[in-house]
């Protein structure tokens, strides 16, 4: 496994005043990797290099902690905590994008300039999640996923049921939808983080355009995976062949392959 974050060239980009570092590897269509708490863990990195070796050109954004360090309760404990006074992020609004959404945006437009295709990928993964939902307003976004899209936090029953959307970008979602995008979704079937109620609200909302993958890790389940699994294609992904991350993934890569190569 690959966690060498100094094999990225890093470079900062700037949106409406607001300038955050770009970690950009490879050659081929563009994706940007938004990464869940507490940041640029090295089983990101692996999974970014992944996407690489399939021929991609991987944006990961610099949004939370220091790049390459390693994941520990602690550090994601703290960062937990940054994150939910951040101005750039509403962990509870179950019908409002997040405003970094905006500068994200204008990343997946830059990506897609300097790599061109029919568009770009976006990957989003816990907080991120939902992100790539946000990001399909743009209509350089062609292969958003959502991968444990876990805002906004599950406090209430209409919270366990958001996506994090706002109406009007949801409106703009569904078009495209109507259109011929496809959105794909991934989860743990008990994590507390991601409850199902969101993947039924996906469903119900987005119709036969959203493809949602979830694997079982309930009592006794086959692969013995744990009921805390939460990170599907990094902390908790299984590099095995027949193991349900590893086909997620698959999936993921196949996805991308499929809506950015024309």
């Amino acid at each position: 496994m690959s966690t060498d974050i100094e094999s990225f060239t890093r470079a900062p980009f700037t949106h409406d005043d607001a300038t955050r570092d770009v970690f950009r590897k490879g050659t081929g269509p563009a994706v940007v990797v938004m990464t869940e708490i507490p940041g640029i863990t090295p089983f990101v990195i692996a999974f970014a290099d992944r996407l690489v070796a399939e021929g991609f050109t991987v944006f990961l954004p610099h949004l939370f902690g220091p790049p390459g360090k390693a994941l520990s309760p602690l550090y994601a404990a703290g960062q937990i905590a940054r994150v939910c006074i951040s101005k750039e992020l509403s962990v509870l609004a179950a019908r409002a994008s997040s405003p970094i959404t905006d500068w994200l945006r204008a990343l997946c437009r830059h990506a897609h300039a300097q790599c061109g295709g029919p568009g770009v990928g976006a990957i989003g993964m816990c907080m991120t999640g939902n992100f790539a939902l946000s990001l399909m307003v743009d209509p350089s976004v062609m292969a958003p996923v959502l991968s444990q899209p876990s805002l906004p936090f599950g406090v209430s029953r209409g919270h366990r049921a958001g996506i994090h959307v706002s109406d009007a970008d949801l409106a703009v979602v569904k078009e495209r939808c109507a259109a011929g995008i496809r959105v794909l979704g991934m989860r743990f079937t008990h994590d507390i983080l991601c409850p199902g109620e969101r993947f039924e609200t996906l469903r119900r909302e987005l119709g036969p355009a959203f493809e949602g993958i979830e694997i079982d890790s309930g009592p006794n389940n086959q692969w013995q995976i744990p009921r805390t699994a939460h990170s599907v294609v990094t902390h908790d992904f299984v590099d095995q062949d027949g193991h349900p991350t590893k086909l997620a993934r698959e999936r993921v890569i196949a996805f991308f392959h499929e809506r950015l190569r024309g």
